[in-house]
């Protein structure tokens, strides 16, 4: 069982950056891939990146691609997202998901997923 809980939304002006962070629950953090999804009201949910057990391997939405940084620390269970030159259209619920598959983090069917944390771009 792997808990997710995210952190460092908020409001920002087009152009600046946010940090979110998850921090994950459970021994087995290591063993799971880990990424992010977002879901803005009235739009289905999005792909944002992915980033494999070890660290070794990320993938990006071609909508972040060069714009957003995705990370992690197995020592201290955490994954990161660093977002950059925000836009309006990257306003959302941002979710961490964890899954043993890779490829389940990139089409969005993760067996752990976190409540979300709010990220609004100011235009």
């Amino acid at each position: 069982q792997v808990q997710l809980v995210e952190s460092g939304g908020g409001l920002v002006q087009t152009g600046g950056s946010l940090r979110l962070s998850c921090a994950a629950s459970g021994p087995t953090f290591g063993s799971h891939a880990m990424g992010w999804f977002r879901q803005a009201p009235g739009k289905e949910r999005e792909f944002v990146a992915a980033i494999s057990r070890g660290g070794g391997s990320q993938y990006y939405a071609d909508s972040v691609k060069g714009r957003f940084t995705i990370s992690r620390d197995n020592a201290k269970n955490t994954v990161d997202l660093q977002m950059n030159s925000l836009k309006p259209e990257d306003t959302a619920l941002y979710y961490c998901e964890a899954d043993p598959t890779f490829h389940n983090i990139v089409i969005m069917t993760p067996r752990f997923w976190g409540q979300g944390t709010q990220v609004t771009v100011s235009s």
